[in-house]
């Protein structure tokens, strides 16, 4: 007797939790999907690289570099995209080692 009126009790609880769940995703999809700061990054960081996968096909396909130069391309490209994101330079924000 107990047991089948815990199991009434549970299932009447249970069901509304669930779909209330599923009204508060339905009604705030961006919670449901939040876009970090992180997120953003790693698409920059992709777009960057995909640009710079491009460059280098068109370099290598028109044979006026070497595949060194190519190389040096993509490099630079890459670079450029992350002074871009940073707004400086991270060459010069390096720390270096004390002089001996």
């Amino acid at each position: 007797m107990y047991k089948s009126i815990r199991i009434l009790i549970f299932s009447a609880l249970a069901m509304p939790v669930t779909t209330g769940t599923a009204v508060v995703i339905g009604f705030y999809p961006h919670i449901a999907q939040a876009q970090t700061q992180g997120m953003e990054r790693r698409e920059d960081r992709r777009g960057t690289r995909q640009e710079a996968r491009e460059d280098k096909r068109e370099c290598n396909a028109s044979g006026d570099s070497s595949r060194a130069g190519c190389r040096q391309e993509k490099r630079d490209v890459r670079q450029t995209g992350r002074e871009d994101r940073t707004g400086t330079n991270p060459a010069e924000n390096a720390i270096t080692p004390p002089p001996r």
